[in-house]
């Protein structure tokens, strides 16, 4: 009986030791993402009076900031690969390989969020029978938001990629959790900020106009362009980042329909953000890292796929265990700090443990699915497994933060 665990454990140590720098990377990426993302969730438990101000924004939140994961992420894991091939270099040139990388997050940036603008509109118009601030407004926050935030993912993203290329480190244990926790960090002020510029008669009208030109505009440059890679990456990207998109805002339903538990527990409000990266973290690293391999001919689908992913699985419920952990004890601290109310110490760990082992075994099973899917049908995992997993594990881990919510009897 005792045989398992003991092979298990010799296994995981092997693995350890077989990468032990890229295991250690990949853990303290996701301890900083995690710390980040508390700060995000304080910042949204302190902005409750424009979420009561303008009804139905709350349902952009959890789309705009997964969605500067899901673009930032994808260019993250497509530089990882670019760095095992050996052809990562860094260029000012847009006809560069690396350039176009670029390019097409950029422009699927613009025209994402124009999208999601209008989708929120529509989600918010079918599940609440209140009134919701206008398409108008919509498209301003959420186009003027994806502007200011991807200046600084796209930054980070680059600079963590050369910093990995350059120390030798793997870049698929450390894009994932640090480009979201950045998304987290920087999408959230920057849709506060925008904010600021609706509800003028004439000026934001003008201002949903032009956002909307860009949008337009940079999506036909990209289809019609003669650099290949930047069509392709946009071309397969573009519908799946839509129906991401759509998954991310019916997260956002889902915490708005149960807003009240979190409204009597502030401090469950700054669990939110961080505990629904963390999850799309970890079945991004093992997207990643499944992409990879698929690039590499190391792993081959089919009935013996799981088994050559055994460790990588291994892997990430490893990392959860401590991650989660921390999650749940640093919750309880920034809360106390912070004056938010809590149903208590015990409660919050427990919440934190029990979603948080529901969503990592959602993450293991939708990472490694969204990686091989996508590879059987010809497309590119590094386009489409990260946006596939990060979008359905915030959706996946709403659900299992407001199912562990109501096990333990707090809502």
């Amino acid at each position: 009986m005792l045989r398992f665990p003991r092979l298990a454990v010799a296994r995981f140590v092997a693995l350890v030791r077989s990468d032990f720098a890229g295991v250690r990377a990949g853990f303290f990426a996701l301890l900083i993402s995690s710390g980040g993302d508390l700060v995000t969730g304080l910042t949204l438990a302190s902005i409750t009076n424009t979420l009561t101000a303008l009804p139905g924004l709350f349902i952009l939140i959890p789309a705009a900031i997964g969605m500067r994961g899901n673009i930032f992420g994808g260019l993250g894991s497509r530089l990882g690969t670019q760095i095992h091939a050996g052809t990562f270099r860094v260029s000012r040139r847009v006809d560069t390989l690396y350039g176009q990388n670029v390019g097409a997050a950029i422009v699927l940036s613009l025209s994402i969020s124009a999208v999601l603008a209008v989708l929120a509109k529509v989600v918010s118009g079918t599940f609440f029978t209140t009134r919701t601030i206008s398409v108008v407004d919509y498209m301003v926050i959420s186009v003027i938001g994806a502007i200011l935030s991807s200046i600084v993912v796209l930054v980070l993203t680059v600079a963590v990629a050369a910093f990995c290329a350059r120390r030798s480190l793997d870049l698929d244990n450390v894009a994932a959790p640090i480009v979201t926790a950045a998304g987290d960090i920087a999408t959230l002020p920057s849709l506060f900020v925008a904010t600021y510029l609706i509800g003028y008669r004439f000026v934001t009208p003008i201002i949903a106009v032009l956002c909307v030109a860009l949008a337009v505009a940079s999506l036909v440059y990209a289809l019609r362009s003669s650099l290949p890679i930047l069509r392709r990456i946009v071309l397969e990207s573009f519908p799946i980042l839509v129906l991401a998109g759509a998954v991310d805002l019916m997260a956002g339903v889902t915490i708005q329909k149960r807003l009240e538990s979190f409204i009597a527990f502030p401090a469950l409000l700054v669990l939110v953000p961080a505990f629904l990266e963390d999850s799309g973290s970890l079945g991004a690293i093992l997207a990643a890292r499944i992409s990879t391999k698929l690039h590499l001919g190391t792993l081959v689908p089919g009935r013996g796929a799981w088994r050559a992913a055994i460790d990588d699985v291994m892997l990430i419920y490893m990392y959860a265990i401590p991650v989660f952990v921390f999650l749940g004890t640093s919750s309880i601290i920034v809360a106390h700090v912070a004056n938010r109310a809590s149903p208590g110490g015990l409660d919050m760990m427990g919440v934190a443990l029990l979603a948080g082992f529901m969503a990592t075994t959602a993450s293991v099973v939708v990472g490694f699915y969204a990686a091989v899917a996508t590879y059987r049908f010809g497309l590119d995992p590094d386009n489409h497994g990260v946006p596939m997993v990060t979008s359905s594990l915030d959706l996946l881990g709403a659900l299992s933060l407001i199912l562990a919510i109501v096990i333990l009897g707090l809502g």
